[in-house]
């Protein structure tokens, strides 16, 4: 099946991104996702923003945890998905609970690393980049900032490995 043109995709995400969330608001629904904080060598963190949500707020890349998928494959696939880059040594490193209003998200923490530059696919992401964490986008939320905090706490499990090395 041939794939939308890029303005359509875009269009088709920010019609069907807030019906998801009404739904799931409505139906109590409990999700499943990761996030990931990616360094690189220079130890700066790889951020996105959306085309469709929130789009000009700078996020940490992450999705949603597929049914059987372990958090590390997750961070993996996503962070591919959405910049091209190849995560290594992943690691988790806590999850949280985010209630938004009706609807509840499990997140897994992740971190790993990487030695490619970033690429946003035009689809999903508009703009992919890494950021000094001293000098982090004035749109990233409070949120990310406190996820990246909370690796930064955690710098012990960057070198214990937790998840598996195959992916």
């Amino acid at each position: 099946m041939p794939s939308l043109p890029p303005s359509l995709h875009r269009l088709a995400l920010r019609i069907a991104q807030p019906l998801r969330l009404r739904w799931w608001k409505l139906a109590r629904v409990t999700t499943t996702g990761c996030r990931v904080v990616v360094e690189n060598a220079r130890g700066e963190v790889l951020m996105i923003r959306h085309t469709y949500y929130f789009p000009d707020a700078w996020m940490l890349p992450g999705g949603g945890v597929a049914r059987g998928e372990d958090p590390c494959e997750t961070a993996v696939r996503e962070v591919r998905e959405e910049t091209g880059c190849r995560m290594e040594n992943a690691v988790r490193f806590g999850v949280a609970v985010e209630r938004h209003g009706g609807w509840t998200n499990r997140v897994h923490l992740v971190a790993g690393t990487t030695a490619d530059a970033p690429l946003a696919d035009g689809r999903e992401i508009a703009e992919a980049r890494f950021f000094a964490v001293e000098a982090l986008p004035g749109t990233a939320s409070p949120l990310w900032r406190e996820r990246i905090a909370l690796w930064l706490e955690r710098e012990g499990a960057r070198t214990a490995p937790n998840c598996p090395s195959d992916i």
